[in-house]
């Protein structure tokens, strides 16, 4: 800030050296410019003030004894604002942004001071200055949205619920948090299915935390209470029946070279190799097969699998798909989690076992062989649902109820775009 204001000044004493030559004042000039609607802030402590009331970045696990704390003052800030009647919509017609100056603003900044994310000094102002450029950011944080500062739909979507339905949300995710924590563990991961992430958790805080991707609305990640007892390197990838009958079937219809040109071998149950060209793809005769694909760099799993019993055949893997980690919506599976920076979270589980450090994990991989590592001390291993919580004091955490567990249509955002 201090470099851009030396350049604005020396700019403006430029301008005002070239005004004096006409006959005008350099200090009125400089002094319009300073008091202009749409100059912006030149405050340095601008970010620390705008988001006073606490970073949204934490290392507290979502289920700990202090999330709960920071959830039960959250639902009494919530209270308080339906209380003082809520707040109110914000016009959803505008892309707003840093350098903005527009009427809507001004409700964009009532708004954010409602909810703390923007404080009470930073005026009703039409510009969308570095003020509500923060406050957009954190709020986008809190929210598990991109934090460009770009009011879009999303932002909107997220912004318009009404407070009544946000408290309402908090007080339901408050009975998940406090049936389950005490009972993880101390050292475990956490796959959180709204929020779409995972934390791997030691003593109380987290230490590694991961973007993930999870079941589509009508293939759901189910509830998973488990251990984590083995990590297959360079899987080979047995297709779940849904996925035969609503993917592969369809495809092979579209493409007879599809199994061959993915890498997928058919067998029979008494496991001898059945040649795709002998089947009939216009009925689903294909279902009693099983479909293997082999290791490599195309395979759904790509260089790893998580594995722990689960009733639900359900488990955790790498992705040859990178960039769907980078989408908003990433509920994109068929039950199953696919992992961002994998690596990291096995090297972490694999802490314990014998001969698998980093080093030789990673030689693993590159040989190209399928091998099974045995976990010397079974990692636990939770998928829960919680869609709104708080790691700390005025910073309420929300989600998208994406399956609809809340039970209120207006928390389905997915749902309704």
């Amino acid at each position: 800030m201090k470099t851009s204001r030396r350049l604005f000044l020396s700019g403006a004493s430029a301008l005002a050296a070239s005004v004096i030559a006409g006959g005008a004042s350099a200090q009125n000039v400089v002094d319009d410019i300073l008091k202009a609607a749409g100059r912006g802030n030149w405050d340095d402590t601008f970010d620390a003030r705008a988001t006073g009331r606490g970073k949204v970045a934490s290392t507290l696990p979502i289920f700990s004894p202090q999330t709960i704390s920071y959830t039960e003052q959250a639902i009494a800030q919530y209270q308080d604002i339906v209380s003082r009647g809520g707040w109110e919509q914000v016009p959803a017609t505008k892309k707003l942004k840093l350098g903005v100056i527009d009427p809507d603003v001004v409700p964009l900044r009532k708004r954010l001071m409602v909810s703390g994310d923007l404080p009470q000094s930073a005026g009703f102002s039409e510009s969308f200055d570095s003020y509500v450029d923060a406050a957009v950011k954190r709020f986008q944080a809190r929210h598990g949205l991109p934090e460009d500062g770009v009011l879009g739909k999303y932002s909107y979507l997220a912004m318009n619920v009404a407070a009544q339905t946000r408290l309402g949300q908090l007080e339901t995710n408050l009975g998940r948090l406090r049936e389950k924590v005490g009972t993880l563990g101390d050292r475990y991961v956490l796959v959180n299915i709204p929020a779409a992430q995972i934390e791997a958790v030691e003593n109380g805080r987290v230490v590694l935390r991961h973007t993930a991707i999870v079941g589509k609305i009508d293939r759901q990640t189910p509830i998973v209470n488990s251990k984590i007892n083995e990590i297959i390197v360079n899987p080979y990838w047995n297709a779940p029946v849904s996925i035969v009958r609503k993917d592969i079937i369809p495809l092979m219809r579209k493409d007879p070279d599809y199994l061959k040109n993915s890498n997928i071998r058919l067998f029979a149950p008494d496991g001898s190799e059945v040649d795709p060209m002998t089947i009939d793809w216009s009925t689903e005769e294909a279902a009693k097969y099983r479909f293997r694909q082999d290791p490599g760099t195309g395979n759904a799993m790509a260089s790893v699998k998580i594995n722990f019993p689960s009733p639900d055949g359900v488990y955790m893997h790498d992705t040859p798909q990178q960039s769907l980690f980078g989408k908003l919506l990433r509920f994109d599976s068929s039950g199953c989690v696919r992992v961002q920076n994998v690596r990291d979270l096995v090297t972490w589980i694999l802490r314990d076992t014998p001969g698998w450090d980093r080093q030789h994990f990673e030689a693993a991989i590159k040989t190209g062989e399928s091998q099974p590592v045995a976990v010397t001390n079974p990692v636990p291993v939770h998928f829960l649902y919680v869609s709104a919580w708080s790691t700390g004091d005025g910073v309420a955490q929300f989600r998208d109820d994406v399956y609809g567990w809340d039970g209120v249509d207006e928390l389905q955002i997915t749902s309704s775009l």
